[in-house]
């Protein structure tokens, strides 16, 4: 006897045996035990879910000859049931759309529906694949199935339900399957696995079941191709070698060396993965599935697995979204790039490129610089005392009496941080704030409005969104440690004409046409141009550090 594939040999035979569709089965169940049969009945769903398959059990239930009236579970025993199962059953006749897509073969399809049934309540008509009809065939099929006689029942399945007309669907039950899920699909294949009495490993089952995506026949061919590869069992390892995937660790450790901007840390992870021979599309997918797990832990907190835990906690979850999408937009051209390799070495540099400034990162210099530019715009000019070094005596006795300032003089230093600012002192301090990538993007399209009373005014215009509580807290928390005071902060709506952001675009804009303008000062440029009648391109103008 030849082989019979798992997803033939264990094919559902009646509406218990089917993995999910619950939904589905409830409703025929109800109408065969109230017999309030519909004439047409539309299956659609994608691949694998179970169309066709409860399409057959659905036929057999209705001419079933265990008793006078059709039957929610089929005996499987009598000559309907048996040869509906085989597919030679007289009365019910199973027709492939795609190849059967003219009108002509709809016609002689069509010329026995006025026969009654010779050994059975219905005759059926099982349409798969139903959208490759052509348009004359649908119209063909329109008053036929309106108005079928009593004996006639039409069952129809397809992939593209979009695609069948809306005159069909509307002469027609619809029931649309869902995807199964993992867990179904995973414990569907463990009892195939135990009555087959093959070893496996819990790994393997759910590794084929998160390839199989929603498909209880891809899980099942997969399967099939599990138990081959791996000479009558399932071990993690040949399972991964078979799909193509690697384990989540390494992505894990590869993540890891991305949030800690550690360059090369990350090539050699990553340098790891391709040595194991895996898809690198496969790679980019596994990468983008443990950044969707890391963003959910965040909110939900529902991961077991410590890799995902400690990198939700240590990662900023605007970051996360930031390289998901990055990922994300690789994948999509992953198909035109010509090496894929590069393809994926090149997301991992643009998510290193985009790792925000951390405190810890900052050159000491530039932050000393910031804080010195802030109390000067800050302090008054006046009463300004250089600090000179004084050489230390030699001996106590020639010892030099340096007099400290007095506490009251030093409060009132401290205190001399003005409660009012201008626009032009405001732009100074932004730019030398420590904030975030995103933070600083939102507030630099803000405008200066007042400062008084250590409350911040600023103004936004009417088409930006107020920032989120999370982004006010941390501009909040780096504007008063900048100006050593609590601030609050008031956000109005208006025109914005002097914001951080628009006056850098005007300072850029400021230097670019200081550069063209030197440029055709430049007397052998300008006899080029006045020459060949040529101009001077912006984005060409290049500052060359010398």
């Amino acid at each position: 006897m030849s082989y019979q594939v798992l997803a033939r040999k264990y094919r559902p035979s009646t509406f218990s045996e089917v993995v999910g569709q619950e939904h589905i089965l409830k409703a025929l169940e109800n109408s065969i035990k109230h017999n309030k049969l519909h004439q047409a009945y539309m299956f659609s769903g994608t691949r694998g879910v179970g169309k066709t398959t409860i399409a057959r059990v659905f036929a057999k239930c209705l001419n079933c000859q265990k008793s006078d009236m059709p039957q929610v579970e089929p005996c499987n025993e009598c000559n309907a049931c048996e040869e509906i199962k085989a597919g030679r059953h007289i009365e019910f006749l199973e027709v492939d759309a795609a190849s059967r897509t003219g009108v002509d073969d709809m016609r002689e399809l069509l010329e026995s529906v006025q026969y009654k049934p010779a050994n059975s309540r219905y005759k059926i008509y099982l349409i798969d694949e139903v959208h490759m009809l052509s348009k004359s065939s649908f119209n063909a099929l329109l008053k036929t199935l309106e108005e079928p006689p009593p004996h006639v029942m039409f069952l129809m399945a397809t992939t593209e339900v979009e695609k069948v007309p809306k005159t069909v669907l509307s002469r027609c039950l619809q029931l649309n399957l869902k995807i199964i899920p993992e867990n179904q699909i995973q414990d569907h294949i463990q009892s195939l696995l135990d009555l087959e009495s093959i070893k496996y490993d819990e790994e393997s089952l759910g590794l084929i079941a998160t390839s199989a995506q929603g498909s209880i026949r891809d899980g099942l061919t997969l399967l099939d191709q599990a138990i081959a590869h791996g000479n009558g069992m399932l071990e993690s390892d040949q399972v991964k070698a078979l799909l193509g995937t690697i384990d989540q660790s390494y992505i894990i450790e590869l993540v890891n060396h991305v949030a800690a901007s550690d360059g090369d840390g990350a090539y050699i992870a990553l340098n790891k993965i391709t040595e194991l021979n895996v898809e690198y599309e496969q790679v980019l997918k596994i990468i983008i599935s443990v950044f969707h797990k890391i963003s959910l832990h965040q909110q939900l907190e529902n991961s077991e697995d410590a890799g995902i835990q400690q990198l939700a906690k240590s990662i900023d979850p605007q970051i996360i979204q930031l390289h998901y999408e990055i990922a994300l937009n690789a994948l999509s051209k992953f198909h035109v790039h010509p090496h894929p390799k590069q393809a994926l070495e090149l997301c991992i540099l643009r998510m290193l490129a985009f790792q925000p400034i951390s405190e810890g990162a900052a050159p000491k210099k530039e932050k000393k610089n910031s804080k010195l530019l802030a109390e000067e715009l800050l302090t008054p000019k006046k009463n300004v005392v250089e600090a000179v070094e004084i050489p230390r005596p030699e001996s106590k006795a020639e010892e030099i009496s340096v007099l400290e300032e007095p506490q009251e003089k030093s409060a009132a230093k401290e205190s001399s941080i003005p409660s009012e600012l201008d626009m032009q002192s405001w732009n100074s301090i932004f730019n030398s704030l420590n904030l975030s990538m995103f933070v600083s993007q939102v507030f630099s399209e803000f405008e200066f409005v007042s400062f008084t009373d250590h409350v911040l005014t600023l103004k936004k215009s009417d088409e930006l969104i107020n920032p989120t509580e999370g982004l006010k807290t941390e501009f909040l928390e780096a504007i008063s440690a900048q100006l050593g005071q609590k601030i609050s902060l008031i956000i109005e709506s208006g025109e914005v004409m002097a914001s951080p952001a628009v006056v850098e675009v005007e300072r850029v804009q400021n230097q670019l046409n200081q550069d063209k303008d030197a440029l055709l000062e430049n007397a052998a440029v300008k006899d080029i141009l006045d020459s060949f009648g040529g101009k001077i391109i912006d984005e060409s103008i290049k500052k060359v550090s010398p």
